[in-house]
């Protein structure tokens, strides 16, 4: 069954390639969604995809890539919505 959630990403995640290292994970797990930088300085991941993988995808989520530096990752579901692939933007 597929489930959508809606991460919001803050701390040093804007500048380190995040939302490129966050879709190559997404898409090795199979993952549909997207990553974009917002003007608060967060990143925001919507991921759709079976529940496993979107644990997975938290995971990784919560430490990013190598020069990024995490302080927090919120989560929220969201309904209908069923996107194809995995952009940034």
């Amino acid at each position: 069954m597929t489930v959508c959630m809606r991460y919001l990403v803050s701390g040093k995640v804007q500048g380190v390639f995040y939302r490129a290292s966050a879709r190559h994970q997404a898409l090795s797990l199979g993952i549909n969604g997207y990553a974009k930088n917002l003007a608060d300085g967060r990143v925001e991941v919507l991921a759709c995809g079976e529940r496993d993988a979107l644990a997975r995808l938290h995971a990784w989520l919560l430490k990013g890539p190598p020069a990024s530096r995490v302080s927090g990752v919120s989560t929220e579901p969201v309904d209908d919505y069923a996107p194809s692939g995995f952009t940034t933007g």
